[in-house]
C-alpha cells in the first residue's frame, strides 16, 4: 500500500509540473487568458439569475408571495406587485438573462478561439522549430511520422488543455461555490445532502485517470504507426505501383489501424463506464435532494416556489461538478500528447553548437581529418580512423562501394553528425568551434537525388540565397545549363515543379540543384553522384557545367563514373569505413580503367568503357 501511494503521490507531482510547465510556456497569453476567465466567471451569476422568473411565476404571480430578496434593489419603489405584474416580471428577466447570457457566450467564443489558434501556432512554430534544430540521427531512430504526428496532432493539446479544459475547469470550481452558497443560505441541510457525492465522484476520478492516460499513450501509439504507413507509401508509391502491392498496403493500412480502432473502444468504454458513474452518483443525489425537499414542503420548512429554486439551483450544482468529472477525464488524453510534445522539445542534439562558437564569413578551404571514427548508433564503424588534408582549391574524388562510409565522411564535413573519435578541421580549427549556420554556409551541396521544393524554378534556385535578384537567379541557371530548357517551358522560371519537383526529369531536376550551388557561390562544393541517374546527353551538359562549377574551389566528388572522376586533382578509395588508398595524382583515364571494379560501384563493372 505504501508502494501504491508513493506511485500515486508521483503521478499527481508530475501532472502538476507538467501543467505548471505549460502556463510557464503560455505566459506571453496570461493576459487573454485572463480575460478569457474572467468573461466565463460571468456564467456563474447569470447561471444564478436562471431559475429566479420561475420562482417569481409560482411565488409571487400564482401565490401572491414577495419578491425575492437578490431582485428586491433593483426593482423600482413604484412598482406594485400583483399577480400580473409579477407573471411580467418574471418574462422580463427571463428575457433578459436569455440576452445576457448570450452576449457572454458569444464573447467567450470569440475570445476562446482567437486565444487557442495563437497558442497552437506559436507552439507548433516552436515545435517545427525543434525539430530541424535535431540532428538527423534523431530522426533516422524515430522516423517522419513521429514529428508529423508531433507537429499535427500532439500540439492541437495545447490549445485543448488550455483553453478548453483548465479554464473551463477552474471556471466549474469558482461555479460550484457560488451555487453551493447559493443552496446553503435557501437551506443547508438540502445543499449538505447534494453535496454528498463530490467525494464518490473524486474517487471515481482519482481510479479511472490512471487507466485514461496509459490508453490515451496507446492510441497516439498506434495511430502514429498508421501514418508511418501511409506517409511510407506515398513517398514510394511509384515502387509500390511497380511491384503491384497495392492491396497488400492497403491490408498493412487497414491492420494497423484497427488496432488503433480497438484501442480508441476500449478508451471509450473506460471514459462511458466513468461518464456513468458520474451521471448515476449525480442523479441518486438529485433523487435525494428532491425526497428530503418535498418532505420539507409539506412540513411547511420551505414554500413549493423555493423548492423548484432548489432544485433548479441544485441541477446546476451538479453541473460544475459534472464538468469537472468529465474534464478531469478527458484530461488525460490531452496531457498524454502534452507530454509527448515536451519530450520532444526536451530532446537535445546531439550536434550542438558551443556557447563561444566563433563566426566565420568565408572560408579558405582548406581541410584535414586527423583520426576520424563514426559509428551510427546499433551499426558496425561507418569510418575507421580516417585521415587526410586537402589544400584550398583542390578536386577530390570519393570513390568506394556501397556502404564504404563515403557519404558519411560527407555528413561528418557538414556536421550532420560530429565525429566519435578525432576531429575534422576548416583552415586549421576543429569545427565544432564555428557557429553552426556560418559553418554550413561555406559548402554547397548537390546531393544524388535532387531534392525540389514544391514551389517556382526560380525560387528552388533561390533556395541558396533568397536575397538574389531575378538577374542572379538567371545567371546562375546558365552557368549550370538549365537556362535553356527552362526557358523553353510555358511559364519560365514561375513553372511550379510540383512535390519534390516531380513534374520534371531527372535531368533537369539535377541542374536546378547545380543552378542554386552556382548562386550559393560557397568556397567548399560537395557533389554526391552529380550523374548517377542521367543519359549520356544529359551527362555530358552536367559534366560541362560541373567544370565551371569546380574552379577555384575545394571540391568533393563522390562517384561511380570515371568520365566525372577524370577531373580530380586527388583519389581517396575508402573500404569498409577505412582510407585505404589516396592517389594525390591527375589521373587518365586508362589509369582510372586500371581501378578495381569495386571502387568504381557495381553497378559501373557492365558499362562499356566509355561510361565506367
Amino acid at each position: 500500500m505504501n508502494w501504491l501511494s508513493t506511485m500515486n503521490r508521483l503521478r499527481t507531482n508530475r501532472d502538476f509540473i507538467l501543467c505548471n510547465r505549460l502556463f510557464r510556456w503560455a505566459r506571453p497569453y496570461w493576459s487573454h487568458l485572463g480575460v478569457l476567465f474572467a468573461l466565463s466567471l460571468l456564467a456563474s451569476p447569470l447561471a444564478l439569475l436562471v431559475p429566479l422568473p420561475l420562482k417569481i411565476a409560482v411565488d409571487s404571480g400564482l401565490a401572491s408571495k414577495p419578491l425575492p430578496h437578490i431582485i428586491r434593489p433593483f426593482v423600482p419603489a413604484s412598482f406594485k406587485l400583483s399577480p400580473s405584474s409579477a407573471l411580467l416580471l418574471a418574462v422580463a428577466l427571463l428575457v433578459l438573462v436569455t440576452v445576457f447570457t448570450q452576449i457572454q457566450a458569444l464573447a467567450v467564443s470569440l475570445l476562446r478561439t482567437y486565444t487557442a489558434e495563437k497558442l497552437l501556432l506559436d507552439f507548433r512554430s516552436e515545435l517545427f522549430r525543434q525539430m530541424q534544430k535535431l540532428s538527423l540521427g534523431y530522426h533516422e531512430v524515430k522516423g517522419t511520422a513521429e514529428s508529423l504526428y508531433n507537429l499535427q496532432y500532439d500540439a492541437a493539446s495545447v490549445q485543448t488543455l488550455v483553453v478548453d479544459h483548465l479554464i473551463p475547469f477552474f471556471n466549474s470550481a469558482f461555479t460550484l461555490l457560488g451555487m453551493l452558497y447559493v443552496t446553503a443560505r435557501i437551506d443547508w441541510r438540502l445543499a449538505l445532502i447534494a453535496l454528498v457525492i463530490s467525494p464518490i465522484l473524486y474517487a471515481t476520478s482519482k481510479y479511472y485517470r490512471r487507466g485514461l492516460r496509459r490508453g490515451s499513450r496507446e492510441v497516439k501509439k498506434l495511430e502514429k504507426s498508421a501514418m508511418g504507413i501511409v506517409q511510407e507509401v506515398l513517398g514510394a508509391l511509384r515502387v509500390v505501383k511497380a511491384f503491384g502491392r497495392e492491396e497488400d498496403e492497403r491490408h498493412r493500412f487497414v491492420r494497423k489501424s484497427a488496432e488503433g480502432m480497438r484501442a480508441r473502444l476500449r478508451l471509450a468504454l473506460a471514459e462511458g463506464k466513468f461518464n456513468s458513474i458520474v451521471g448515476f452518483t449525480m442523479a441518486a443525489g438529485t433523487a435525494t435532494v428532491l425526497f428530503v425537499g418535498i418532505r420539507q414542503v409539506q412540513t411547511g420548512v420551505i414554500t413549493l416556489g423555493e423548492l423548484l429554486l432548489m432544485m433548479g439551483y441544485v441541477a446546476q450544482l451538479y453541473e460544475p461538478l459534472k464538468t469537472m468529472g468529465r474534464k478531469s477525464a478527458a484530461l488525460q488524453s490531452q496531457l498524454a500528447s502534452v507530454e509527448r510534445s515536451f519530450a520532444l522539445l526536451d530532446e537535445i542534439s546531439e550536434v550542438e553548437e558551443k556557447p563561444n562558437a566563433q563566426p566565420l564569413r568565408c572560408a579558405a578551404g582548406k581541410i584535414a581529418f586527423e583520426d576520424v571514427s563514426f559509428t551510427y548508433p546499433g551499426h558496425r564503424p561507418a569510418l575507421v580512423r580516417v585521415s587526410f588534408e586537402v589544400e584550398p582549391g583542390t578536386c577530390i574524388g570519393i570513390v568506394g562501394p556501397t556502404g564504404a562510409g563515403k557519404t558519411t565522411l560527407i555528413s561528418l564535413m557538414l556536421r550532420f553528425y560530429d565525429p566519435v573519435v578525432g576531429r575534422i578541421l576548416l583552415d586549421g580549427m576543429d569545427l565544432r568551434d564555428y557557429k553552426l549556420a556560418d559553418l554550413r554556409n561555406q559548402f554547397a551541396l548537390v546531393p544524388q537525388e535532387p531534392v525540389l521544393f514544391s514551389t517556382s524554378i526560380e525560387e528552388n534556385i533561390a533556395y541558396a540565397r533568397p536575397d538574389a535578384t531575378k538577374e542572379e537567379i538567371e545567371a546562375a541557371a546558365v552557368a549550370a545549363n538549365a537556362h535553356g530548357f527552362i526557358s523553353r517551358l510555358p511559364e519560365g522560371y514561375q513553372t511550379v515543379v510540383g512535390e519534390r519537383g516531380l513534374r520534371l526529369s531527372g535531368g533537369e531536376r539535377q541542374r536546378i540543384s547545380l543552378a542554386r550551388a552556382f548562386l550559393k557561390n560557397s568556397p567548399i562544393l560537395i557533389l554526391d553522384e552529380p550523374t548517377s541517374s542521367v543519359d549520356i546527353k544529359t551527362e555530358s551538359a552536367i559534366i560541362e557545367a560541373l567544370e565551371r562549377l569546380i574552379q577555384g574551389r575545394t571540391t568533393f566528388v563522390i562517384a561511380h563514373r570515371a568520365s566525372t572522376l577524370i577531373r580530380c586533382n586527388v583519389l581517396l578509395q575508402i573500404d569498409n569505413g577505412e582510407l585505404v588508398a589516396t592517389v594525390p595524382v591527375a589521373l587518365l583515364d586508362e589509369e582510372l580503367l586500371a581501378l578495381p571494379a569495386r571502387f568504381l560501384g557495381e553497378s559501373d563493372v557492365h558499362r562499356s568503357p566509355d561510361h565506367i
